[in-house]
């Protein structure tokens, strides 16, 4: 059998003023062809499954093209129709297919295209013909459209958030499409709309209850996969919202009713799931310091990994007021303060205009006397085994806090986004980090105290007043029952 793999991989917030460009990706590296799986950052646990799975079969893989680029706004015209094409090419030259296997967002949004994954899709059912298999592997943070599940065979959403669970779904795509490919099976696909927009760590309940319900429904004769759509509140699409995938074996009148199931599961919960955040003020408020464990705060406001600055100073400002809290933050985005710290040296005291810098949702710069602590040319963080690089950074210290920066936009992951510049982390009695909740995969073997903290950033909460205007308002909170059906 022969197999057809790529990615092309991005978040797009479309209220964000700066735009995805083709440099964008060239930033995490464009891969063309076979390479280590190592080599390939995200991307790569997933294509190493895809290729382990075929090896097991003595199945032949054709690699086209692995683009990812950090989350931002629209991805220019340009940039998109460059990496459409190569894909689309790569995958002609390789003909005749028997299966493609495509891992992308599901939430990349380019000039002139609100849905590039349904675009692309298309485009590829129409090059390899109706007789291939197209299995895709996407975020839970996408938009679920119409366009995707006519030219897919099989699409199969990560499950988890944060999302452990990518090689998992991988491997389960591929067998679903080989056992497709070979006739064994006959998949077809069911979408029911929640009519809810918002956000869902799946790590506490009720979300946890219920993906553990999700296993229970997929174990059923004749359902191949079931996903939840988280969605993706910050990108003005039609399709934007929460809605539930089945994939059943030939029945699609089965897969809706199952999929309907979930759907008013999860809509009955819907006031349960509202988003409970804090300001930093409350969310101290009573800490003991002494208490053992820290406490971690989410910025998630001015997430990177959802399009953000990361330069937002409120929660910082906060945490160097309290100089007998021993806290640390990481990581604030500031290329210009980076550049200070190493013309100065380790050691040196100096002033800082920190953050701030990233246009009107960034706030305003903090002005602070810090010393340098720590440097490094080629910062990395860890995420398990895969080497995240951040570029030039810096660690300082204001007050009793101890502040990573950063030149290269990217949410905070992983401890190692601190210790890997020395700091003493495990000082901390705070820890504030740049997330909305990826960091908790992580962070989480430190500490379970976790809280979100509101600071008027970027990616607001307020789902119900978020500005759409090519997504219509009649969705959960912005109306309380939006769907009787489902109650």
């Amino acid at each position: 059998m022969k197999i057809f793999t790529s990615a092309l991989v991005t978040e797009t917030n479309t209220f964000s003023e700066h735009p995805t460009t083709l440099a964008s990706f060239e930033e995490l590296g464009i891969i063309r062809g076979p390479t280590p799986a190592r080599a390939l950052g995200d991307v790569g646990p997933i294509v190493e499954q895809w290729r382990l799975r075929a090896r097991r079969y003595g199945d032949e893989v054709v690699e086209g093209v692995y683009a990812i680029a950090q989350p931002a706004g629209r991805v220019r015209a340009e940039a998109y129709a460059q990496l459409r094409g190569e894909i689309l090419n790569a995958a002609r030259a390789a003909m005749p297919l028997d299966m493609v296997l495509l891992f992308l967002h599901g939430a990349m949004v380019a000039e002139g295209e609100d849905d590039c994954e349904g675009d692309l899709i298309r485009a590829m059912r129409e090059l390899v013909g109706p007789q291939c298999v197209i299995g895709v592997e996407l975020d839970p943070h996408c938009h679920m459209t119409s366009t995707m599940t006519q030219h897919a065979d099989v699409i199969i959403l990560m499950r988890e958030y944060p999302h452990t669970d990518y090689e998992a779904r991988a491997a389960e795509l591929f067998d679903a499409c080989r056992a497709a490919a070979c006739g064994v099976t006959r998949p077809v696909m069911a979408v029911a709309d929640c009519r809810m927009v918002g956000f869902y760590p799946t790590t506490i309940e009720p979300m946890r209850g219920l993906v553990n319900w999700m296993s229970e429904i997929e174990a059923r004769p004749g359902i191949v996969s079931v996903s939840l759509v988280h969605g993706f509140p910050w990108g003005d699409v039609a399709d934007a919202g929460t809605k539930v995938l089945v994939v059943a074996d030939g029945d699609p009148a089965f897969a809706m009713t199952q999929a309907t199931e979930l759907a008013q599961a999860l809509y009955r919960i819907r006031h349960a799931m509202l988003p409970r955040l804090e300001t930093v003020r409350q969310a101290l408020e009573g800490f003991d310091a002494q208490g053992g464990m820290p406490r971690l705060l989410a910025d998630a406001g001015d997430n990177p990994g959802g399009g953000a600055p990361g330069d937002h100073t409120v929660l910082l400002a906060e945490l160097v007021q309290r100089k007998n809290l021993r806290s640390a933050l990481g990581m604030l985005v500031d290329p210009q303060s980076v550049q200070a710290c190493f013309e100065s040296g380790i050691g040196a005291r100096l002033q800082l205009s920190l953050g701030g810098k990233g246009g009107a949702v960034s706030g305003r710069p903090l002005e602070v006397e810090a010393s340098v602590r720590g440097l490094a040319l080629d910062h990395v963080q860890w995420v398990g085994d895969i080497r995240d690089p951040l570029g030039r950074a810096a660690w300082i210290r204001v007050n009793a806090t101890d502040i990573v920066l950063t030149s290269r936009r990217q949410q905070t992951l992983s401890p190692t986004a601190f210790t890997g510049l020395g700091v003493p982390l495990h000082e901390a009695q705070v820890i504030a980090v740049k997330s909305s909740h990826h960091y908790y995969a992580e962070f989480s073997k430190l500490s379970t105290d976790r809280h979100v903290i509101e600071t008027g950033a970027a990616l607001s909460m307020d789902f119900a007043h978020l500005p759409y205007r090519n997504r219509h308002m009649h969705f959960f909170p912005a109306t309380d029952n939006p769907s009787p059906h489902l109650a």
